[in-house]
């Protein structure tokens, strides 16, 4: 296994549909800016609510990129 330096950055995406496809949107717009984007970690997600029903979720993440 060759060795690796990784930088991290914080992202936070949000959907009306779940948390799965908030860090989905929030790497894929991670991904036309920063290259070589290797791994993520979920760090908190929380919701809006409005009438007692969930209107959106907002996921927030860690995601790592190898320096090159």
């Amino acid at each position: 296994m060759s060795e690796h330096v990784y930088k991290s950055i914080e992202l936070t995406g949000s959907s009306t549909t779940g948390t799965d496809d908030a860090v989905r949107k929030a790497l894929a717009k991670a991904h036309e800016s920063v290259r070589n984007i290797r791994w993520f970690q979920v760090t908190d997600v929380r919701g809006h609510v409005a009438d007692g029903q969930v209107m959106h979720w907002q996921v927030t993440l860690k995601a790592g990129f190898t320096l090159e």
